[in-house]
């Protein structure tokens, strides 16, 4: 891995602890000289993470909407900043530049990135590792409800092995490092509950 991918919010959240997770990640991606790919913002967890990468020496690929340009919400301090021209084409870039993804807490923002990245995945597209930094138990509810979805028959026990989960950011990592991509034919099961 030579790049990730940040996923996280617009905003601080109600505990300083989010923004401490958001600290030590960027910490962490410098130190393991690890470039930070995120959505180019300066508000919120998303300043946050990019700032403490840029602290420590590290290196930043920001990608923007002109609209959200034009709002002067641009992390104008990016080692480099790529201003595109739709959401979609901001994910699709940010996708095709990182390595992995890794989800901090966030809102429908956060989870719409998430989501996407686990859709492809599970569809073969790509078999980069996808890790949430659960921190303060934040992704507990959504954890919850992925175990719900497999138990009524919504999503396959193999794609569980999709993403990987960890509270500290080392140790996210680490588990990314070493993950290894389901190899289930997806296709050809994808009516398994309608037998």
């Amino acid at each position: 891995m030579r790049a990730i991918c940040v996923f996280c919010g617009a905003a601080f959240g109600n505990r300083p602890v989010y923004q401490a997770a958001a600290t030590a990640l960027g910490h962490t991606l410098a130190e393991q000289q690890l470039e930070l790919v995120w959505g180019g913002g300066k508000v919120g967890l998303m300043g946050v993470v990019a700032d403490a990468v840029l602290a420590r020496g590290g290196q930043t690929l920001g990608v923007i909407p002109s609209f959200m340009v034009e709002k002067e919400l641009a992390h104008t301090d990016s080692t480099e900043l790529i201003e595109v021209d739709s959401m979609h084409s901001r994910k699709a870039l940010m996708a095709e530049r990182a390595d992995g993804f890794i989800a901090l807490p966030g809102g429908f923002g956060t989870l719409d990135e998430l989501f996407e990245i686990l859709t492809w995945a599970q569809l073969h597209i790509h078999a980069k590792p996808i890790g949430l930094l659960n921190v303060n138990g934040y992704f507990d509810p959504l954890l919850a409800w992925i175990k719900q979805a497999e138990e009524e028959g919504f999503v396959r026990s193999a794609h569980r092995q999709l993403f990987h989960v960890a509270d500290t950011p080392e140790t996210l990592l680490a588990l990314m490092r070493a993950h290894q991509a389901p190899q289930d034919d997806w296709a050809s099961k994808v009516a398994f509950s309608q037998s």
